[in-house]
C-alpha cells in the first residue's frame, strides 16, 4: 500500500511539474490556472470522512456546506455558473485522503478543494496543494501546521487548536482554580497539536501536565491512558480526540468513580459526544469555534444561525442543526463570497486575492470575519459550552 501511494505521488509530481519534482516556486503551472471552470460550472472537490468512526463529522460538515451551495445554485449560481461539488469518502484515513486528493486534482480537475475533515488527513496533502497551487478552503481542523508557516493556498475559517486549548486552560486554572491538569490525546498529528497547545497554555501559569495518556487513531483502546491519568489525581482532563474514544474514556472514568472536569476541543463532535455519554455527560465542557446552532434560548436570534437552520431544513429535512454543520455552512459562505468577488473571469490566483480582500465580513454570527495578506484564518472566536441534560449550553 505504501509503495502504491509513493507511486501515486511521483505520478502526480510528474504530471503537474513538467517531468520533475519541483517546489511551488519552480513549477511550470501557470499562476492564472482556470482548471475546473467551464461556461456554466465551477468544479469543487472534497475528501472527508463520510464513514468510519469520524463519519458523523464529515456528514454534518458536508450537509451544512451543501445546504448553502444548493441554495446559491437555485438562485442563479455565481455569475451564471453553478457550483458542482465532487466529494469522496476518506474515512478519516490519511492515505485514502492523499489518494482522493490526487484523483480530484488530476482526474476530476477541480478548481479548488473544500471542507476537508481532520488534521492527519489534511496535513498529509499539503505537498500536493503546494505543487498544484490549488486553494483549499475551510478545513475542519485547528492544526497549527495548516497555519504556520503561512501558506496562501490553505484558507482557514475557524480558530486554531492553540486558541481552543488556551481558552480551556484559562477556564480550568483561572475560573475553576485547578492546578492538576492532565491531557488525553489521539496519538497522531491531531493529538500532538492539541497536546502541544495545552502545554504552551499551561506554561503561562508555570504548570505542566500532571499526566499524559493517549490512544491510537481508529481504536477505542483508552484504558492504558485512563489508568495513567487516574493515578495522577488530575482535577481536570483536556481531551483531544473523537467522540467515540472520548465517550468511552469518560464513561469508564465514571465507572471507576473518577470524575474530574472533562474538557473536549471542538473536533470531538459535541452533539454526538453528548448522545453517547447520556447522563455521564453532565458538566462536560466543550470549546466551540462557532456559536450555538440553535436560537431557542436567545432573545434575538443570530441571523447567520437562523439562515443556516432554514437552508438545512429545506435541503436536509431529516438532519438536525449542529456545531459541525454550522461550520460547514460558514465555510460555504466564504467559498461563495470569494468566487463572487472574482467576477466572471475566474482563476485560482484571482480567487486567492479575492479571499485576501475580505475584511470585517458580516456572517451574521455577531463576530465579523477578516483575511489579508499573510493572514489566512478568518475567525478567532472560541465559545465555552457545557453539556446539561444532554444538551450543549453556552457558558457566558
Amino acid at each position: 500500500m505504501r509503495e502504491g501511494i509513493i507511486c501515486l505521488i511521483c505520478s502526480f509530481f510528474l504530471t503537474v511539474g513538467g517531468g520533475a519534482c519541483t517546489s511551488p516556486q519552480q513549477s511550470d503551472i501557470a499562476p492564472e490556472n482556470r482548471t475546473g471552470i467551464t461556461s456554466d460550472e465551477i468544479l469543487i472537490g472534497s475528501s472527508l470522512a463520510l464513514g468510519g468512526h469520524a463519519g458523523y463529522l464529515g456528514t454534518q460538515m458536508l450537509q451544512g456546506a451543501m445546504s448553502y451551495i444548493r441554495h446559491i445554485n437555485e438562485t442563479g449560481g455565481i455569475h451564471s455558473r453553478k457550483i458542482k461539488v465532487t466529494f469522496l469518502d476518506d474515512r478519516y484515513n490519511p492515505a485514502q485522503c492523499l489518494y482522493n486528493t490526487q484523483k480530484l486534482i488530476l482526474e476530476k480537475k477541480v478548481f479548488a478543494l473544500f471542507c476537508y475533515v481532520g488534521t492527519p488527513t489534511t496535513v498529509r496533502i499539503i505537498p500536493l496543494v503546494n505543487e498544484a497551487r490549488i486553494p483549499l478552503v475551510g478545513m475542519f481542523t485547528g492544526a497549527n501546521r495548516l497555519r504556520h508557516p503561512v501558506n496562501r493556498y490553505l484558507i482557514n475559517i475557524r480558530a486554531s487548536y492553540y486558541q481552543e486549548t488556551q481558552a480551556a486552560v484559562d477556564f480550568i486554572v483561572k475560573r475553576k482554580k485547578f492546578d492538576k491538569v492532565a491531557v488525553f490525546y489521539q496519538y497522531d498529528e491531531y493529538g500532538f497539536d492539541g497536546l502541544r497547545g495545552t502545554e504552551i497554555a499551561l506554561k503561562k501559569y508555570g504548570m505542566i501536565p500532571v499526566a499524559k495518556g493517549s490512544y491510537v487513531r481508529g481504536t477505542l483502546d483508552v484504558e492504558a491512558g485512563l489508568e495513567k491519568i487516574i493515578q495522577s489525581d488530575a482535577q481536570a482532563v483536556v481531551m483531544i480526540g473523537t467522540y467515540d474514544s472520548c465517550a468511552k474514556f469518560i464513561n469508564l472514568s465514571m465507572e471507576r468513580n473518577f470524575s474530574p472536569l472533562f474538557h473536549n476541543v471542538s473536533f470531538v463532535g459535541s452533539k454526538e459526544l453528548a448522545r453517547r455519554l447520556g447522563s455521564n455527560g453532565e458538566g462536560v465542557i466543550v470549546t466551540q469555534v462557532v456559536p450555538p446552532p440553535n436560537f431557542n434560548h436567545m432573545a434575538k436570534p443570530l441571523p447567520g444561525v437562523k439562515d443556516y437552520i432554514t437552508v438545512l431544513k429545506k435541503y436536509y429535512p431529516d438532519s438536525k442543526p449542529s456545531f459541525v454543520g454550522l461550520e460547514g455552512y460558514l465555510n460555504a459562505r466564504i467559498l461563495v463570497e470569494g468566487l463572487t468577488r472574482v467576477g466572471k473571469d475566474i482563476t485560482r490566483e484571482k480567487f486567492i486575492r479575492a479571499i485576501e480582500s475580505i475584511d470585517h465580513y458580516d456572517l451574521g454570527i455577531k463576530n465579523s470575519l477578516s483575511f489579508g495578506k499573510n493572514d489566512y484564518q478568518g475567525l478567532d472566536n472560541v465559545y465555552y459550552t457545557m453539556i446539561k441534560q444532554g444538551k450543549l449550553v453556552l457558558i457566558k
